[in-house]
């Protein structure tokens, strides 16, 4: 298979991606097809030669083999980085979609943008990347978990036993090098961890981001609303410039003073 072609179309992903994301994917290229195209096809590529049961009875060795190796580990990794790096291109093809889009916009408009940038993560383009992290994250997952399940754990044991027919008894089952085996099955187990963990942790980051940005403007909204009605609250007059006068009750305040004066007087005169 040319992993090459593919490693070409996912480089461009770089640019749309996060931090976690550029991480993440030179780890796929470095820990994971590097390491299964330059050693682990060697390693697993004489698993079928070299197995051998304690028997001649024919076709024993080879319905042994495939109980022990319901399915290969190249081929089950092989499947497992297809699927695990076809979730970037949703993203790939989103921004794509987005720059044809904007391109007929700036035909009919004149020069006028629909999008100022068409590989900027938001809108439909935020949930299309985080819905590929999750895609990334699921595929990782489940093929530990299968790989877990043939094979009842991460471990390649040294003797098998095997005791299906033709086989006219049970009979013993060598694999070559499995230490070597064992150790790359470790490495590649605990390298989907890591790109599982550098899912989540982007995960994290984006949705904390966009919860981050939302208080944030709702915090701006609340500060210029707050702002308005306290202009409104200064600008208007107070309710006292609007207060009616009664005449009667001004003309009988002045009789009552004229009637405290002329008292006064006669007080004194007196």
């Amino acid at each position: 298979m040319n992993w090459s072609g593919l490693e070409s179309l996912l480089s461009g992903v770089n640019k749309y991606s996060t931090a976690f994301g550029r991480i993440w994917l030179s780890m796929v290229f470095v820990f994971r097809v590097l390491v299964f195209v330059v050693a682990a096809q060697r390693v697993w590529g004489d698993e079928s030669k070299d197995f051998v049961c304690n028997t001649r009875q024919p076709g024993c060795t080879n319905i042994c083999y495939d109980h022990i190796f319901p399915i290969s580990h190249i081929r089950l990794w092989a499947l497992q980085l297809i699927f695990v790096t076809c979730p970037s291109l949703m993203v790939m093809a989103h921004v794509k979609y987005r720059e044809g889009k904007d391109k007929k916009y700036v035909e009919l408009h004149h020069g006028s943008h629909l999008y100022v940038n068409p590989g900027k993560k938001r809108g439909g383009l935020w949930w299309t990347y985080l819905l590929s992290l999750v895609f990334k994250a699921g595929f990782d997952t489940s093929f530990l978990y299968i790989l877990y399940r043939i094979y009842h754990g991460y471990d390649l044991p040294r003797l098998s036993k095997c005791s299906l027919d033709p086989c006219p008894n049970t009979v013993d089952c060598f694999i070559s090098r499995p230490t070597e085996k064992k150790i790359f099955m470790l490495f590649m187990v605990v390298s989907s961890a890591l790109c599982i963990f550098m899912c989540i942790c982007e995960m994290i980051y984006l949705i904390g981001k966009r919860i981050t940005k939302l208080m944030r403007v709702r915090q701006e909204n609340e500060r210029l609303l707050f702002a308005e009605q306290h202009e409104l609250a200064v600008m208007a007059p107070p309710r006292t410039q609007y207060r009616k006068t009664d005449p009667t009750a001004e003309s009988q305040m002045s009789l009552n003073r004229r009637e405290k004066v002329r008292e006064a007087g006669v007080t004194t005169t007196l």
